[in-house]
This record gives C-alpha cells, structure tokens and sequence, in this order.
C-alpha cells in the first residue's frame, strides 16, 4: 500500500544550492554574509505545473511575493497559476517537491497549502510586531533544527509576519522582550 502511494508520484529532482536570481536582490545573512538563492526552484514554480512539498520529510518553501512572503510547508501544493507571481524562494531543508498525478492528491495538497497560510495568517493577527516575530521563530524553531533557522534572513520572517527587516533583526538578536 504504501509502494503504491510513492508511484503515484514522479519525483522531481530540485537542487538547493543557492545560485543568482534576477528578480530580487541578494540578501545579508545573520552572521553577515550576502547570499542569493536558487532560481532552479523558481524556474519550477514558474513552469506552471503544480508540485508537492514532500510530506515525509521537513522541508519546504519560503516563497517571496510582491509585498509578502508564504511559507509552503510539507503536503503544500506550489507552483501553478497559484504562484505565478512568486519572485524568489528560500527552499528550506533537504527540499523534494513531488508531481501529484491524481486530482485528490492535488486538492489534498491546496487544502494543505492553506492550512499553512492560516496558521501565518493567526500569527499575523498579533498587533504587536516584535510578538509576531518571536511567533514565527518558535514555530520555525519548533520544525526546523535552530542552526537552520539561524541561517535564514531577517527579511524572511519579516515578509511572513508584516513587520520590517530591522523588527526582525532586533527581535532575533536580543529577543522579544522590549
């Protein structure tokens, strides 16, 4: 049963060395550094197919819209007309996005998608910035081991929650306390 349910998918192979993108400027990491990020992902995302972030494993996407950014979780669908307007991603983990062949798999996975959105969206609903935030880190903190989430930019969580980079930043180095 469960050989039956991994050849109902195709895997797609996705690398998550971080080369050049054009759409949005490279970003300085925590420990100062500039870094920029795959647009292999991007070229995926952008194909106008739909995947699925693998469900048997922790990782995922930060996918950066115009204003905002998302995350897509485990199970999530991406790509498609849903994320068209995507300009950059942050894969996070070993990334393995899957080509869903049946449409419950893929109605499944949207629904997922916005599980993820609104577990993002509560978050956001705190009026207090510096709250959201230090939300955001737990809940990454909570999935993802620390040394990972250490590595991604303040912008990342910044765009998730609606705060500014710099909210971001002091709340990540000195903690939510005000």
């Amino acid at each position: 049963m469960d050989s039956e349910k991994t050849r109902r998918y195709q895997a797609t192979m996705v690398s998550t060395y971080y080369s050049d993108t054009s759409c949005l400027d490279s970003f300085v990491m925590p420990d100062g550094t500039e870094q920029t990020y795959s647009s292999d992902v991007l070229t995926f995302l952008h194909s106008g197919q739909v995947f699925i972030v693998n469900s048997r494993r922790r990782n995922g996407l930060i996918l950066f819209k115009r204003y905002h950014a998302e995350f897509a979780g485990p199970g999530a669908a991406v790509g498609g007309d849903y994320d068209s307007d995507c300009q950059m991603v942050i894969p996070i983990g070993n990334l393995s996005l899957l080509t869903p062949e049946l449409y419950e798999e893929r109605q499944k996975a949207y629904l997922i998608r916005r599980q993820w959105i609104r577990l993002i969206k509560q978050i956001t609903e705190n009026p207090v910035p510096q709250q959201r935030v230090q939300k955001i880190l737990d809940q990454f903190e909570q999935y993802f081991p620390q040394e990972m989430v250490a590595n991604l930019p303040d912008v990342a969580f910044a765009l998730l929650v609606g705060v500014l980079p710099q909210t971001a930043g002091i709340v990540r180095r000195w903690g939510g306390r005000e």
